[in-house]
């Protein structure tokens, strides 16, 4: 039997009788070795001194980067306990980790199975309700779960007695053959190469030893189990520890020259199943050949086998677990292999760090985590065949932009985050869609050079960089977009394209402001400017006085030169007490005298309760330390765009603050080298616009009439931050013309609208009156 599985190569480490710490010390310095040589996986025993594996095993994940770490808990470790420091160990080792389960003393299949029961059950923590476990090993009574591992574990069974093997069938991800084999596995006639019947070791040890006959039994025993449970027998590996020598002549198993060792091992791959062979050596120089003389020989020797038996390599199958989590609508066994590594379904524990966004809760049903264009691609061509909505997502922190769904597929481009310098003369940079603002920040800010992207570091590049980009440094250095110079995108039929005033114009143009119309950019290049440290000020203000607080806020934001830009908050109020305000500003300039010079007249439009001013780097103020997105629920907001906060605007928005409707109303400045472009030059049309204002809600129903009647007194929509799906907001961000060319390269480009989820243009769709509110 072969099963097709990669081969993959470990070492078994096991300190000697006398532990100290050179000893133990000595230990992790050979999983570094193993990792430079080129080996799949470490694992540790305690040996006669007992020293504990899982200690060793978190050691030596700090000390290397990508070997994977078999880690053994101790056998009779709660297994919650083992649980939470495995996802632990896997979260700190960034997906390295695979579990070992043994049972404690007997061999005793049921506390195993009921084992991981609780820990799969703590790792799913996209389940959001407690945990319970009554089993007659192992209870648990509404146990929080969590943490999640960044993927899933997975769990190996150690073990040989029968009940083990069935259980490894119906439960595990993989089966340890419980041996380092001494005994020569003969050929399946139950003779060793030389003819000879199969007999121990030259040294007449052959610890709990399982003969070659046995090993294929054994074998088959998982297989029946796991067809009774409606498994594939594929998606259980199967791992031999083995231990040998180098000697010139021929001599028992593995005892010979590195030829010998290919010989005895070949048949465990294609008679016995097994493709992951541990090498328990506590000497480099064994380890070193080994890597060098026989992995390669004998992974060579394995693919010409199974291309003359026409065995198909391939990884293991989805276990049962995470099949039985699938929705009805996708066709899973149909993603590309180029993705199937890193997709992320329902049963998956990862899936509990990739459902849901800053702001929006979402069960989807597969999410896809291209690491290349040509996996974009990939994912793009998949996606279209499959009868279900599709989701863009670069960090998932957007508002208005549909970054998950339920039941649905979300193209998820966080590994695409790259962040490269082009040009110093010319400050030209290169950058990926899954970064986050706050480390593009970080990587310009050695150079003295910024970028206006945004006013929070958490946001990703790739949904901001082709909606708009308001932010911190606006009002002096413009829009995020209009620091673009080329991007490099993957079209709907799935092809590659590059597009900038010369390749592409027109694709480029409608790029910058709707390009969620036409594919998924995989990288912006951004022309950036020379920024130091800037003054940061937060003010706390009595805005009782609301509408003439706003006035007099707008009308000083208009006056104000264009290096200060600033923000404000109103919350809900309060019985009894004074409505208050935040005030967030950036002036772009480290001298004291300016900076105040620039806040005071922002700070005299209400009465001042409390301030704070910095002197910071940009990259300080953008800094945002990285975090998993776990909301629930659909966020409610409306949006738009303003020339001036006139009179008439802030006396309405003061009485929806104050009717309670809106808990969070939140007002930026645009304005100054923003609107310094021509409203056609890009599809961003909201030049005029001084100001950006959105209001968060608990209820639709209650906050779209309200909102809706002040659409009198705006100028536009920014869709970054609304969340109505009425079709008036697309025409309110894209009028007349614009909406029209719009319409045009959509024909081109995405007739099909296979992305047609987040304020999508529709191709065939007649003008319609914009700003009529739907009932």
């Amino acid at each position: 039997m072969d099963y097709g599985h990669p081969l993959r190569f470990g070492v078994l480490l096991t300190p000697g009788e006398h532990v100290g710490a050179k000893a133990l010390e000595d230990l992790v310095d050979l999983a570094e070795l193993s990792e430079e040589l080129g080996y799949d996986l470490v694992t540790f025993s305690g040996g006669p001194a007992q020293a504990d594996p899982w200690t060793l095993a978190s050691w030596a994940a700090g000390r290397t980067s990508r070997v994977r770490l078999l880690a053994a808990p101790a056998r009779d470790g709660n297994p919650a306990v083992v649980a939470r420091a495995a996802a632990s160990l896997d979260l700190l080792a960034a997906g390295r980790v695979d579990l070992a389960l043994a049972p404690a003393h007997t061999p005793d299949a049921d506390a195993v199975g009921e084992a991981i029961d609780v820990i799969r059950g703590i790792w799913s923590a996209s389940e959001r309700s407690p945990l319970y476990v009554e089993g007659k090993h192992h209870r648990v009574a509404g146990a929080d779960r969590g943490p999640a591992p960044s993927r899933t574990v997975p769990l190996w069974i150690d073990g040989a007695d029968p009940a083990l093997l069935r259980l490894t069938g119906r439960q595990a991800d993989g089966w340890a053959a419980p041996l380092a084999l001494g005994a020569p596995p003969a050929h399946p006639g139950g003779h060793a190469e030389d003819g000879t019947a199969a007999g121990p070791a030259p040294d007449g040890s052959v610890p709990d030893g399982v003969w070659f006959g046995e090993l294929v039994a054994a074998q088959r025993v998982i297989d029946a189990a796991a067809a009774e449970a409606g498994r594939d027998p594929r998606e259980i590996r199967r791992l031999a520890r083995i231990a040998g020598r180098f000697t010139a002549d021929r001599g028992g198993f593995l005892t010979g020259p590195p030829e010998k060792w290919v010989a005895d091992l070949l048949p465990l791959v294609l008679d016995a199943g097994f493709a992951t062979f541990v090498l328990a050596a506590g000497d480099p120089e064994t380890v070193r050949r080994f890597a060098a003389e026989v992995a390669p020989v004998l992974r060579t020797a394995v693919d010409r086998e199974r291309r003359a038996r026409g065995v198909a390599e391939s990884a293991p199958a989805r276990s049962a677990f995470v099949r039985s989590k699938r929705r009805e609508d996708i066709d899973y066994d149909a993603v590309p292999a180029s993705l199937a590594a890193t997709a992320v379904e329902p049963g998956d524990a990862a899936y509990a760090r990739v459902r849901s966004t800053y702001l929006r809760g979402g069960s989807p049903g597969l999410v896809l985590r291209p690491g290349t264009p040509a996996e974009v691609g990939d994912a793009i061509r998949f996606a279209r065949t499959q009868p279900v909505k599709l989701s863009i997502r670069s960090a998932g922190h957007g508002i208005s932009g549909r970054s998950t769904n339920n039941g649905g597929i979300v193209i998820d481009v966080s590994r695409l985050n790259a962040i490269e310098v082009l040009d110093k003369e010319t400050r030209r940079v290169r950058i990926e869609p899954g970064a986050r603002w706050s480390d593009v920040a970080a990587a310009l800010a050695p150079h003295g050079w910024a970028l206006s992207s945004g006013d929070y570091g958490g946001v990703g590049v790739g949904g901001l960089a082709t909606a708009g980009g308001i932010g911190w440094l606006v009002r002096e250095h413009g829009l995020t977009i209009d620091h673009l110079r080329a991007v490099e995108m993957v079209l709907a039929d799935g092809s590659q394209v590059r597009a900038d005033e010369q390749e592409n114009p027109e694709l480029f143009w409608g790029v910058r402001g709707a390009g969620a119309n036409f594919g998924i950019v995989t990288s912006f290049e951004f022309e950036v400017d020379e920024v130091g440290d800037v003054g940061f000020a937060q003010f706390v203000l009595d805005a009782t006085d609301t509408a003439g607080f706003l006035e007099r806020w707008g009308a000083a934001m208009e006056a104000a030169p264009r290096d200060v830009t600033s923000a404000v908050i109103l919350g809900r109020p309060r019985p009894g007490r004074p409505l208050i305000a935040q005030m967030m500003a950036v002036v772009d300039s480290d001298d004291a005298d300016t900076i105040v010079s620039r806040l005071q007249p922002l700070a005299a439009t209400a009465p001042l309760l409390d301030y704070s001013i910095q002197v910071l780097p940009y990259a300080a103020v953008m800094h945002v330390p990285p975090g998993t997105h776990d909301a629930q629920g659909e966020p409610v907001t409306r949006a738009a765009l303003a020339d001036h906060l006139t009179p008439e605007l802030s006396a309405a928005a003061a009485r929806l603050v104050r009717s309670g409707l809106t808990y969070f109303f939140h007002i930026r400045s645009v304005g100054g080298a923003a609107s310094d472009v021509a409203p056609d030059a890009t599809a961003y049309a909201g030049r005029s616009a001084n100001f950006q204002l959105v209001a968060f809600g608990l209820s639709r129903r209650d906050l779209d009439p309200a909102w809706d009647a002040l659409l009198p007194h705006f100028s536009g929509q920014y869709i970054n931050f609304e969340t109505d799906r009425r079709p008036e907001r697309v025409h309110e961000a894209y009028p007349g013309d614009t909406l029209r060319r719009l319409r045009a390269l959509k024909r081109r480009y995405d007739p099909a609208k296979v992305f047609r989820d987040n304020f999508a243009v529709d191709p065939a769709e007649e003008d319609v009156t914009p700003g009529a509110a739907a009932g």
